[in-house]
C-alpha cells in the first residue's frame, strides 16, 4: 500500500504524537508499505526528532499554540491549501491516516482534497470537553470524510464519541520500540549506590513535577542516598526551580536536570532507575513513558487518572496514587525503594505488559484496519 501518515504537529518538536507518526511509518516501511510522514517541519529548531531515513513531505511552518496545559506547534498557513491539494494530486496515496485528524490546521486540508481511504487516529484526552464542543459543527464535515476511526485508549474514545456521534471507533494502542527498552544498558556513573527516582516528560503543568518535587523534599528527611532524575524539554517555573534549590540544599549532588535527551540515551535513563514516577494530574490518554519504563523493567508509580488506568493495574504492574497528593506519590515511591520483593513483583509484572505493546503487535492492528477501511470503502463507495 502506498500511504501517508499526517501529524498536525511540527516535526521538530518531540511529542507522544509525532513519536506515535514516527514509529508506526518506520514499522509499516519495515512490513513493505511505501510510507510518506506528512507534516509541519521546521529544520532550524533548536530540538528535532529522529527520523532516519523515512520519506518527510514537510508542508508548512509552525506556531505555538497552547492547549490543555501544554503547547503544540501546528501551521495556521492557509495559503498551503493549493500545495496540499497538488501533493496529494501527484501522490495519489491508498491511505491516508491522519493523526489528530480534526487539528488546525494541516489535517484538515489534507481530509478536504484527499481521494484516498482517510482513517483519523484519535489521540487527546481532556477532563474539559470545550474542545470538540466548540468546534464540532465547524469540523462535522471533515469526520464525515473519514472511512475509519482509531483512539489509542478507551479514554481517548470516550472523549470523542459523545461529540461525534454516530461513527464506530476501533481501540488500537500507542506502541513502544520494546526492545529498545528491554535491552538497554544503564549508565555506569548512576550505579554509584544512591537510589534513582526517574521523571520523563515535558515541565509543562499538567506533567506534574511540581509534586514530584515536593514529594522529593519528604523522602529526604526519611530516606538517604536519594537522587531525582529529570529527563525532558523545557525549563523549571518558578515553583518547581525554587523545590529544585530546596531539594540541593539539602543534598547537593541529590537532584540531576538532563533537559531533552537522544534517543540512544533514553533506554539508558530508564534502565539507571530504581523506581519512574509519572505523577501526571490528568488529560492523558495513554501512557506511553509508563510502557517505556516497564520495558526497561523498571517499577512505576503513577497518578490514578483516565488513560493511566488504560495501561497500569494498581499493584500489579505498577502503583496508583491520587493526583496532587505529594504525601501518596512519597509514600508509593519510598514503599518501592523498601521493599525488593515488590520492585522485583511489579517490574516483572510490568516488562511483560510493556511487550505486548511493541510495534510489531500495534502495526499488525493498524494494518488489518487499513484493509478493512478499504474493503468497506471499495463497497460503499464513501466515507462513513
Amino acid at each position: 500500500m502506498k500511504i501517508a501518515v499526517v501529524s498536525p504537529y511540527d516535526l521538530a518538536w518531540p511529542g507522544g504524537v509525532n513519536s506515535h507518526v514516527t514509529q508506526l511509518s518506520g514499522e509499516l516501511r519495515k512490513r513493505g508499505h511505501d510510507v510518506s510522514v506528512i507534516a509541519p517541519h521546521s529544520p532550524a529548531a533548536s530540538q528535532s526528532v529522529q527520523l532516519g531515513d523515512q520519506r518527510v513531505i514537510p508542508m508548512g511552518r509552525s506556531v505555538p499554540l497552547s492547549a490543555g496545559g501544554s503547547k503544540a506547534r501546528v501551521t495556521l498557513d492557509w495559503w498551503l491549501y493549493p500545495k496540499v491539494r497538488g501533493m496529494l494530486r501527484r501522490e495519489r496515496f491508498d491511505v491516508v491516516h491522519l493523526h489528530e485528524p480534526l487539528a488546525p490546521l494541516l489535517p484538515l486540508m489534507v481530509l478536504q482534497h484527499s481521494q484516498a481511504v482517510n482513517v483519523g487516529t484519535f489521540h487527546a484526552y481532556s477532563q474539559r470537553a470545550h474542545l470538540y464542543r466548540m468546534g464540532r459543527r465547524a469540523v462535522a464535515r471533515w469526520q464525515r470524510r473519514l472511512h475509519g476511526r482509531i483512539a489509542v485508549s478507551p479514554a481517548a474514545r470516550d472523549f470523542v464519541s459523545p461529540h461525534f456521534p454516530g461513527y464506530a471507533y476501533r481501540v488500537i494502542p500507542n506502541g513502544i520500540e520494546f526492545r529498545r527498552f528491554a535491552d538497554a544498558e544503564p549508565f555506569p556513573q548512576l550505579l554509584d549506590g544512591r537510589r534513582n527516582i526517574l521523571f520523563v516528560g515535558r515541565k509543562d503543568e499538567r506533567k506534574g513535577l511540581r509534586y514530584l518535587l515536593e514529594s522529593f523534599l519528604i523522602l529526604q528527611t526519611a530516606l538517604d542516598d536519594l537522587r531525582l532524575i529529570i529527563v525532558g524539554p523545557g525549563e523549571p517555573d518558578r515553583a518547581c526551580a525554587a523545590l529544585l534549590d530546596a531539594a540541593a540544599t539539602n543534598d547537593p549532588d541529590s537532584t540531576v536536570v538532563t533537559g531533552p535527551v537522544s534517543s540512544h540515551d533514553l533506554p539508558r535513563y530508564y534502565a539507571s532507575a530504581d523506581v519512574f514516577c509519572s505523577p501526571a494530574t490528568g488529560s492523558e490518554s495513554f501512557g506511553i513513558v509508563l510502557l517505556e519504563a516497564m520495558a526497561a523493567g523498571a517499577p512505576v508509580v503513577a497518578s490514578d487518572i483516565d488513560g493511566y488506568r488504560d495501561v497500569v493495574t494498581h499493584d500489579v504492574n505498577g502503583l496508583l496514587v491520587p493526583p496532587r497528593d505529594t504525601t501518596a506519590i512519597a509514600h508509593g515511591i519510598a514503599g518501592t525503594l523498601q521493599d525488593p520483593s515488590l520492585s522485583q513483583r511489579l517490574g516483572e509484572s510490568g516488562r511483560l505488559t510493556a511487550e505486548r505493546y511493541g510495534w510489531e503487535h500495534v502495526a499488525s492492528q493498524v494494518e488489518d484496519y487499513y484493509r478493512q477501511c478499504i474493503e468497506e470503502a471499495s463497497s460503499c463507495g464513501a466515507a462513513r
